[in-house]
């Protein structure tokens, strides 16, 4: 897939989801372009972890309350559509599998089929997209 086709995939997404307006703090704001950038480049896992990133942001500025919150209590917790929560659980383990990687050597199966794992990414990638706006566009203002 081309850059210009996902940037089109980003588009598609936006207005698919986005019925009106959301404001976001600038933090999530600026995680959300970087992750975007990062989707739109190919960087597959970078998109994944920055999406993730860009979630707990929103999720953090809209729901924490002691602003200590770990991801899982803050998707937990917070009053979302229990589809989007499992999605968000289901990104959270597949972000946690490759930030926590317990046996490093264990590499045989990326370095005989890493066309595998890209494809595994890419498809990860687009699903942590719209996880990520499914999630900052969740209470919008029409």
């Amino acid at each position: 897939m081309t850059e210009d086709e996902r940037r089109e995939l980003l588009i598609t997404l936006d207005d698919e989801l986005l019925k009106g307006g959301v404001i976001l703090s600038e933090w999530c704001s600026f995680i959300v372009r970087e992750a975007d950038t990062a989707f739109v480049k190919g960087a597959h896992l970078a998109s994944i972890l920055t999406a993730v990133s860009g979630i707990e942001t929103y999720l953090r500025s809209e729901y924490s309350v002691t602003g200590k919150e770990r991801l899982i209590d803050l998707i937990n917790h917070a009053s979302i559509k229990t589809e989007l929560k499992t999605n968000l659980h289901l990104l959270r383990k597949y972000r946690n599998k490759w930030v926590h990687i317990d046996d490093p050597w264990n590499d045989a199966s990326l370095l005989e089929c890493p066309e595998q794992t890209e494809q595994e990414l890419e498809q990860m990638a687009f699903f942590a997209a719209r996880a990520l706006r499914s999630t900052i566009y969740e209470n919008q203002w029409v």
